[in-house]
């Protein structure tokens, strides 16, 4: 395993101990819909796969162990600290056959892979001020025949609460408002398919991610996890005081107690998509 060490470059969440659990408790719920993914896709023994923004590597070591010893993963990030986290738990478990390198997505440098055989993408292409060229990018490590899958947002402000909840409305336009002003776009998702083309990719498969559950579901804790820390990313952006971070924490978990209480998650777009 390899890593190529530039100064840190930290997420708009943040790299701390905290946004690393939450990360994680993020993939093991969405684990499924991505394993689907993968499948359909055909990721499998002796593959070479890339895994775009990497982040502390969730998915990184699913694919290790998918590809297996006969196989190779090449995991990208922009954070030195996520990568370092990947390094020791893939060392832990035995994993040698990840190679990972710090780069910064938006830089017009090629990325660190030639010829693979399928890449991933979750939540990526939203982060960064030049998606159209990065899914260039990607798209050009693929060989002929390769696969990209791509789990991105298309509407952010589908997650809702039902009853509706004013202040969690309101959390989610002040979240989606905060980040177009840093460069990003939730909803990124919505445009994605149609540069396919342009980047030499046929579209190969498309779908609606969303889920209305219950606050008894696993699913639930998956937005509900980002609510304090989100709110505590707008107090230190000046877009949210102290006083309404509380009462939005104390109202999100109000809303779980409130008979016949949903939640529908954020709006996502899977899209599988292969190299011409």
């Amino acid at each position: 395993m390899t890593s190529n060490a530039h100064p840190d470059r930290d997420y708009l969440l943040g790299t701390h101990d905290e946004e690393i659990e939450r990360l994680g408790l993020q993939h093991r719920i969405w684990r499924a819909h991505a394993a689907a993914a993968w499948k359909r896709a055909g990721f499998t023994l002796g593959q070479t796969l890339l895994d775009v923004g990497c982040g502390p590597g969730y998915a990184t070591l699913d694919f290790a162990e998918i590809v297996g010893r006969t196989g190779r993963v090449i995991g990208v990030d922009r954070s030195r600290r996520f990568l370092d986290t990947l390094e020791h738990r893939a060392r832990v478990r035995g994993l040698d056959n990840i190679t990972l390198h710090e780069l910064e997505l938006d830089a017009d440098a090629p990325l660190p892979a030639e010829q693979v055989d399928g890449a991933w993408a979750r939540w990526v292409f939203a982060f960064v001020q030049k998606p159209r060229e990065l899914l260039a990018r990607v798209a050009r490590t693929l060989r002929p025949g390769g696969v990209l899958v791509m789990h991105e947002y298309y509407n952010y402000e589908g997650w809702t609460l039902v009853p509706p909840n004013p202040v969690q409305q309101d959390f989610v336009k002040r979240v989606v408002d905060s980040w177009r002003a840093t460069g990003g776009e939730p909803d990124i998702g919505a445009s994605l398919p149609a540069w396919l083309e342009g980047a030499g990719l046929r579209l190969t498969s498309v779908r609606p991610l969303v889920d209305i559950v219950p606050p008894t579901s696993f699913v639930w804790e998956w937005p509900s996890s980002f609510v304090e820390i989100g709110a505590q990313r707008l107090v230190d952006l000046g877009r949210m005081t102290t006083e309404e971070m509380h009462t939005l924490v104390q109202a999100y978990a109000e809303s779980a107690q409130v008979p016949g209480a949903l939640m529908a998650t954020p709006g996502v777009i899977e899209i599988i998509a292969t190299r011409i």
